[in-house]
């Protein structure tokens, strides 16, 4: 029996690909035997036990930029996480261990590149994290999503394999009609504003800013607005009398429903909602959100925009996007060649080949 170990998480942008992987992997090689390993009080905790897998918590957290009190207490959360995942390398002894970023990924990679233990890495972003640039000199294989990473990578290691996304929105089998009629909307030009699991206070204000103009320009909108927003969100509709023409959400559990009704999307640069939103293939403007580490969203929208595969927006100029929605919808002909640019960079079958790196790396482990 194979065994496996998958560390990381600390955002669903970690988790849910894992979890794809962990899946693929199942319906690939019999019999394996898949451990996840997370950082203690991380969402990962909670949503891969949930999935059907079982985790192992380190003490771990990220150095803070700015000066903070809970850096004191960093290089023994480093200590403690480098003995812990020594130890779960002598108990579970994998045949391979697969980092997907987050807290908890640097510790377990290491301690098994340090035990020869073979080791790969799944770079979801267009500029990798200092960690996974250290580390990259010491695993066996990098998986990534974007063209142009050998300037962080060992050239002769990466692979170009695409971030693995849910089956549901890779599938996208509900029509845009039946979509809008369960979201108790009309069959008309649709938005979707989302961003991300916990919201976008940018995104939020300048829809809100632009939601009555919008309306009158024919166009409804899908707002998942994230917890905090939600309540000043709902009043605001109520207030305004939008409630038939903009159906709010703190958060949207049917992705695939919301991707399937909307004729255009405004979204954060995450690394998977990018990937999601090339699978999709609908025109979208993106807006980074600009304190993400190393400031990676900018870099993930300029891989589209560069492209001619999405419209950049910086985040303080998000309170314009009434304006710049508005304009989007006018014109047809760009809306198709966005969608069309924006398709032609999807990864389709991520998890596949990923897998298939981590098989020919199972089949050389002793």
């Amino acid at each position: 029996m194979k065994k496996v170990i998958i560390s990381g998480g600390g955002t669903g942008g970690h988790i849910f690909p894992a979890i794809s992987i962990a899946n693929k992997l199942k319906e690939t090689i019999e019999g394996i035997d898949i451990l996840f390993v997370g950082a203690q009080d991380r969402m990962e905790m909670e949503k891969v036990p949930a999935a059907g897998y079982p985790i192992e918590g380190l003490w771990i957290s990220g150095f803070q930029r700015s000066l903070s009190l809970k850096n004191l207490s960093f290089p023994f959360k480093v200590i403690a996480s480098m003995f812990k995942a020594n130890r779960i390398i002598n108990s579970f002894k994998p045949d391979l261990v697969i980092g997907v970023g987050g807290y908890a990924s640097g510790p377990m990679l290491q301690a098994a590149a340090n035990k020869g233990v073979p080791t790969m890495i799944q770079e979801q972003n267009s500029y990798a994290g200092i960690t996974n640039k250290l580390l990259g000199r010491k695993v066996d294989i990098i998986c990534v999503a974007f063209d142009g990473m050998e300037k962080f990578f060992p050239e002769n290691k990466i692979v170009l394999t695409g971030n693995p996304i849910r089956k549901d929105i890779l599938d996208l089998k509900h029509s845009a009609e039946d979509s809008r009629k369960q979201l108790e909307l009309e069959n008309e030009k649709t938005l979707l504003a989302v961003g991300g699991s916990l919201g976008a206070r940018s995104i939020n204000l300048g829809v809100k800013a632009g939601a009555k103009e919008i309306v009158a320009a024919g166009i409804q909108v899908i707002w998942q607005t994230g917890t905090d927003f939600f309540d000043e969100a709902v009043q605001f509709i109520k207030d305004e009398k939008l409630d038939d023409k903009v159906k709010v959400f703190d958060f949207i559990a049917e992705m695939d429903r919301a991707y399937a009704a909307a004729d255009a999307i405004v979204s954060r640069a995450g690394a998977i909602a990018v990937s999601e939103i090339c699978c999709v293939g609908k025109p979208v403007i993106l807006v980074p959100y600009p304190f993400a580490a190393e400031d990676h969203q900018t870099k993930n929208a300029k891989a589209l925009s560069e492209n001619d595969a999405a419209i950049l927006v910086a985040d303080n100029e998000a309170i314009n996007l009434g304006q710049i929605v508005i304009e989007l919808f006018s014109q047809p002909e760009k809306m198709e060649n966005l969608a069309k640019n924006v398709s032609a960079l999807a990864h389709r079958n991520a998890a596949e080949k990923i897998v298939a790196e981590a098989s020919k790396l199972l089949n050389t482990s002793t």
